[in-house]
C-alpha cells in the first residue's frame, strides 16, 4: 500500500502533450538555446553519476543527477527562465523581433547591450516577486545586465543574506521591498503594483510608466511572461538529454525527479518527457515537495488547483502555496507521481551528497529529489506503478546549490 506522501497517477503513463494551439511552443523553444549561447559564460553544467553502490542499495540502475548549482555564476537554475523571460517581454514590450539571424546568432539590434539601451530610454522598469533565487536572476538579467530599474517583492520570512545577494546585483537599480507575508502575498503584492501602474500610464498621457511584471507564475490575464520561463528551461533539459546518452552508452531516462514549487520547472520537465516525439514509454516524471507546502499533492488528491498554507522550510524556493495556472492542468495529465519530504529527509540528502556521492553541493530544493528517490524506492506499490528496477536510469534535477540553512532537528 502506497503511504500518504505518494500520490500515484496511473493515467499519466498514456498522456503525451499536444503544446498549446496558436502558442508557437515549438518554434520558441527551438530560440532558446541559441539564445543562451549567445549570452557571456555560457556552458553546460554538468550530469553527474552517483555512486554505484546508492543504486544499487535503491535498486535501480543508475542515479544520474544534473547539476545546476553554477549556471552563468549563479547558484541555480531560474536565471535559465529569468533571462529569456526578461529578453523576451523587454523585446515584445517595444515591439522588436527576437528571431535569430539565419547564422543562429541573435540580431545586433536585439543584443542585451542594445535592447537594455532602448528599454532605458523608454523609461522601462521591471516589478517582480520572488523567494529568492528566481528574484536573484531577474535582477542579474534586468538590472544589470539591461540596467534598468528593478523591484523586487519578497515575503517576511525572506534571510537578510538573500535579500542582500538580490540587492547587490546591481545595487543603484535593485530595490528589495518586503511584504508582510508569505510568498503568495508578495505576488499578490506585485500584481496590485503592476496593475496600478497600468492604469495611471493609461490614463495619464504625461506620464510614461511603463511597468512590467516578470513572473514565472501565471494568473488569469498573465500567462504570456510565465511561458517564457517554461520556454527557458529547455536549455537544461537538451542538454540532459545528450549527456544521458553519453553516459548510459545510449538509454534514455526511464524516470526524471523535479521539484514542484509553483510548477514551472515541474511543467517544463512534464511537457518536454511527455512529448509524442520521445520514444515509447515515456519517461515517468516524479514532482518532489516540502510538507510545508504541498499545493501539488493536495490538487491532485481534490482533483483541482487548490491553495494550502505554508510554513517555514529549508526548502525556501519551493515554500508556494498555490500552483501557476497554467502549470496545473499540465500536471494533472502528465506528472506520474508527487511526493512530498520533510526537512530531515532532505536534510539528510544534502549531508549524504556532499559527503558520501562524490561531493556534490546541493542545496534543499535540488536535494529534495534524492530524498523523493529514496521515498519511492522504499514503496513497494509506488515502485511497481512507475516502473521503477534494476534497469532504471534515473535523472535527478538538483536545481540549487548549497547555501546556508537551520539544520532541522
Amino acid at each position: 500500500m502506497s503511504s500518504n506522501r505518494i500520490r500515484l497517477n496511473p493515467s499519466a503513463h498514456t498522456w503525451a502533450f499536444e503544446g498549446r494551439q496558436g502558442k508557437g511552443d515549438e518554434e520558441a523553444t527551438a530560440r532558446v538555446l541559441p539564445f543562451h549561447k549567445s549570452l557571456p559564460d555560457y556552458a553546460e553544467t554538468p550530469l553527474r553519476a552517483l555512486p554505484a553502490f546508492l543504486a544499487r542499495d535503491l535498486g535501480v540502475g543508475r542515479v544520474l543527477l544534473k547539476d545546476e548549482s553554477n549556471r552563468f555564476g549563479l547558484p541555480a537554475f531560474k536565471i535559465l527562465g529569468a533571462s529569456w523571460a526578461v529578453y523576451r517581454a523587454v523585446s515584445s514590450h517595444l515591439g522588436l523581433s527576437s528571431s535569430p539571424s539565419e547564422s543562429g546568432s541573435y540580431d545586433r539590434g536585439i543584443s542585451l547591450a542594445d535592447l537594455g539601451a532602448r528599454a532605458r530610454s523608454a523609461g522601462l522598469s521591471v516589478v517582480t516577486a520572488t523567494e529568492g533565487n528566481c528574484g536573484r536572476a531577474v535582477a542579474r538579467t534586468a538590472a544589470r545586465d539591461l540596467g534598468i530599474p528593478t523591484r523586487v517583492l519578497v515575503p517576511r520570512y525572506m534571510a537578510a543574506g538573500t535579500r542582500d545577494l538580490i540587492r547587490g546585483e546591481e545595487p543603484r537599480l535593485v530595490e528589495v521591498v518586503e511584504v508582510d507575508g508569505s510568498y503568495e502575498d508578495a505576488v499578490l503584492a506585485m500584481r496590485t503594483e503592476a496593475a496600478k501602474a497600468s492604469e495611471v500610464g493609461a490614463t495619464d498621457a504625461h506620464e510614461n510608466v511603463n511597468v512590467i511584471p516578470i513572473l514565472d507564475v501565471s494568473y488569469e490575464g498573465y500567462e504570456t511572461v510565465p511561458d517564457y520561463f517554461v520556454q527557458g528551461y529547455s536549455t537544461m533539459l537538451t542538454e540532459s538529454d545528450r549527456q544521458v546518452l553519453e553516459a548510459t552508452a545510449g538509454q534514455a531516462a526511464t524516470h526524471a525527479i523535479v521539484p514542484c514549487g509553483a510548477g514551472s520547472i515541474a511543467q517544463a520537465v512534464t511537457e518536454h518527457f511527455k512529448s509524442p516525439s520521445r520514444r515509447a514509454p515515456p519517461t515517468a516524471v516524479i514532482a518532489v515537495e516540502p510538507t510545508t507546502a504541498a499545493c501539488l499533492q493536495a490538487s491532485l488528491r481534490a482533483g483541482q488547483s487548490v491553495s494550502v498554507p505554508t510554513a517555514d522550510t529549508i526548502c525556501c524556493g519551493m515554500n508556494c502555496g498555490v500552483l501557476s495556472s497554467t502549470a496545473w492542468p499540465v500536471l494533472r495529465e502528465g506528472v506520474d507521481a508527487s511526493v512530498v519530504v520533510d526537512d530531515g529527509e532532505v536534510h539528510r540528502a544534502v549531508s549524504g551528497l556532499k559527503d558520501e556521492y562524490g561531493g556534490i553541493l546541493a542545496g534543499p530544493c535540488g536535494a529534495a529529489t534524492l530524498a523523493a528517490l529514496r521515498r519511492v524506492c522504499a514503496d513497494e506499490e509506488a515502485r511497481s506503478s512507475l516502473g521503477v528496477g534494476g534497469d532504471s536510469v534515473v535523472v535527478l534535477y538538483c536545481t540549487e546549490g548549497t547555501r546556508e540553512y537551520v539544520i532541522p532537528a
